[in-house]
């Protein structure tokens, strides 16, 4: 059998390089926290919520913890969120079926739930609050796609241009009802240009743009859209939302909604396009911002409820991800909760 070797007799003297020790800098918390390169405060999030009509709140069974609500249940959750020292909000609106038809007119109705909460949120928060408002027609569509249908020689297709004026009159109620920021997320071609017009010839300049510029057509999307009752009732989202695969497409689409308008650029999902939020980062001096989507959160709530890992680190970690990668702020679930567990 062999011998073994004695450690001590191996010891060499420590060559040059071993007086540099990176591990200096992380001897003890106190010096950790004062090096630290990235940071989550609470004014990095956006909170997104789901809003339906009446005044209640439901569980969404695919997103554990989250909900959608009401108006006064709304109202109630912001003021909890700005508590958390979370000034940013996004709203989405949840239809009832007989409210959806093929055009998606109740995207314009000024007593829809998205405007009637901005109005209430405004009254009661004032410029305490940043108000985002997702522009889209999926959830409002009786076919749930994200712009209107044509009949083309190919079949079924969706028509891009006459799609906008209905986008523009969604992004229109939301500005009237006093939103800061309108989120076109419907990936039609030229939309943030014709949504900057339409502002601009309403007279409201002051209106920002925050565009969903990189949205992928992904399978992260699953629980939103029980959420928010959004599923497309045939086919999939892949002619206008972009292929996974590509890299350089999403800096051509962010240069393009930058040239457009667009106020802040948005990378939806996250976790799988951290490559994307770091090419983009140098190639734009907008606002970034990164959404956390759905399935992101779920699937660590699963992971959390089968007892894989410590949801408190993970959560921690995958943000801080999201803003090494390059985000300025990040929409996600977890913003609440992680703040008032002290997660981050």
């Amino acid at each position: 059998m062999p011998k073994l070797k004695n450690p001590e007799s191996l010891a060499l003297e420590a060559p040059l390089e071993l007086a540099l020790r990176p591990r200096r800098l992380r001897s003890g918390a106190a010096l950790r926290e004062s090096v630290a390169e990235t940071y989550l405060r609470p004014d990095h999030f956006i909170a997104p919520f789901f809003l339906m009509a009446g005044q209640g709140q439901e569980p969404i069974a695919a997103l554990p913890g989250v909900q959608r609500y009401g108006l006064e249940a709304f109202l109630r959750a912001a003021e909890g969120t700005l508590k958390l020292g979370v000034r940013s909000l996004l709203l989405f609106g949840v239809l009832p079926e007989e409210a959806k038809d093929p055009l998606g007119r109740s995207s314009a109705d000024p007593l829809g739930p998205v405007p009637r909460a901005i109005r209430e949120v405004r009254r009661a928060f004032g410029n305490e609050v940043v108000i985002y408002t997702d522009v889209c027609l999926c959830a409002h569509t009786s076919h749930g796609h994200c712009g209107l249908l044509k009949e083309t020689p190919r079949g079924l297709m969706i028509d891009n241009d006459r799609s906008l004026p209905q986008l523009a009159a969604m992004a229109l109620t939301h500005a009237e009802a006093g939103a800061d920021f309108v989120a076109p997320s419907d990936m039609m071609d030229g939309r943030v240009g014709y949504l900057r017009r339409a502002l601009d010839q309403a007279g409201f300049t002051e209106v920002g743009i925050l565009s969903y510029a990189v949205k992928y057509a992904s399978a992260f999307y699953g629980p939103f859209r029980e959420a928010a009752k959004s599923a497309p009732s045939f086919g999939d989202r892949a002619s206008y939302q972009m292929d996974p695969r590509n890299a350089r497409e999403a800096l051509r689409e962010a240069a393009l909604d930058e040239a457009e308008g667009a106020d802040m650029l948005m990378v939806k999902p996250a976790l799988a396009y951290l490559d994307i939020l770091a090419r983009l980062r140098p190639q734009t001096r907008l606002p970034l911002v990164a959404y956390n989507v759905s399935g992101e959160y779920a699937m660590l709530k699963a992971a959390a409820r089968a007892g894989a890992l410590d949801e408190a680190r993970a959560v921690r970690e995958t943000l801080l991800a999201i803003r090494r990668a390059g985000a300025d702020l990040i929409i996600s679930y977890h913003a609440q909760e992680a703040l008032a567990q002290g997660w981050i």
